[in-house]
């Protein structure tokens, strides 16, 4: 009777550990699919910038300084990509946000440009990329909330890290992201 209520725990324990690590595995991969959806997102954008850059280059050749910043922060989160770490890729991908603005503004002098077909178009795709980067962002982040909050709760978080789980990062905006918008007229 004994060694029966011994094997029962047991096999209870078993049951118990086996579903939480395939709920762990369940909720690592959906974060780690929700990443690679900010990454084919990103390598849009990343695809999207030289033809941008180009159609700019023909209206405003002294504008040099704006075209090169912009393909180096490019480069720069291109290299970071390929590195892996999603602090870095974060990082990066804002500096590139944050130069795109200026081609975009540099539109608003050159009237010609501004009514360019292609770079009417280029516009739209990399505004409708940068769209879908933020949902696959919200997407990711989403994610991250679901695996942490089941990695740190009972009695879970007694099994995750012994299991090789660690907390995931949410993708979130830098310093100068936050900072409120200062409107010059």
């Amino acid at each position: 009777m004994t060694t029966w209520i011994i094997v029962g725990l047991i096999v209870v324990i078993a049951l118990i550990a086996v579903s939480m690590y395939n709920g762990l595995i369940n909720l690592k991969n959906r974060v780690d699919e929700a990443w690679s959806d900010i990454d084919v997102q990103l390598k849009r954008r990343h695809d999207l910038i030289p033809n941008l850059v180009e159609t700019v280059k023909g209206y405003a050749a002294h504008e040099s300084v704006t075209l090169e910043n912009v393909i180096k922060a490019r480069n720069e989160a291109m290299t970071a990509q390929g590195g892996g770490n999603p602090e870095a890729i974060e990082k990066a991908e804002n500096a590139l946000s944050s130069t795109l603005k200026s081609i975009f503004a540099l539109s608003e002098n050159y009237p010609d440009l501004k009514a360019n077909q292609n770079f009417l178009e280029l516009q739209r795709e990399l505004t409708d990329t940068e769209d879908k980067i933020m949902a696959s962002r919200r997407f990711y982040n989403g994610n991250v909330r679901d695996f942490n909050t089941k990695l740190q709760a009972f009695p879970t978080n007694m099994f995750g890290k012994m299991l090789g789980f660690s907390v995931r990062i949410f993708f979130e905006a830098t310093e100068s992201e936050k900072a409120p918008i200062e409107v010059k007229f």
